[in-house]
């Protein structure tokens, strides 16, 4: 696999926007409500992006795919936040139907990334 800039993946950019997205809603929230569910809430949506650069930067498919698995499992705690939130009206069907879009994109693009990675001496996998 040739290297590739993680600033310039798709993925890692919608990862970005989630991410910043997320923080821009939580700043908004009251102190008791950033400090719990805020917190853990912005370091899972983080960690998506973080993940998928940090793959990018061993340079290794099989750490690539491994950092890769890793986002996708930090995309699914976002998401258990998410419902978290709205459930604790921290969250408007609004803000949770903006959010969900990016979901929908993200997690068929966090796949079909990981599905590229073929490992060397590989042509599929």
């Amino acid at each position: 696999m040739a290297f590739v800039r993680f600033q310039d993946l798709v993925v890692y950019q919608l990862a970005e926007k989630r991410a910043d997205a997320v923080w821009d809603v939580v700043l908004t929230w009251n102190i008791l409500s950033r400090d719990t569910v805020g917190k853990q809430l912005i370091r899972a949506a983080d960690s998506i992006g973080a993940n998928i650069a940090e793959g990018c930067g061993r340079q290794s498919p099989v750490d690539n795919r491994r950092f890769v698995r890793i986002a996708r499992g930090s995309l699914h705690e976002t998401q258990h936040w998410l419902r978290r939130s709205f459930r604790r009206n921290l969250l408007t069907a609004e803000q949770i139907a903006a959010l969900h879009i990016t979901v929908e994109e993200l997690a068929p693009r966090l796949n079909a990334y990981l599905k590229s990675i073929v490992p060397s001496g590989r042509k599929n996998q």
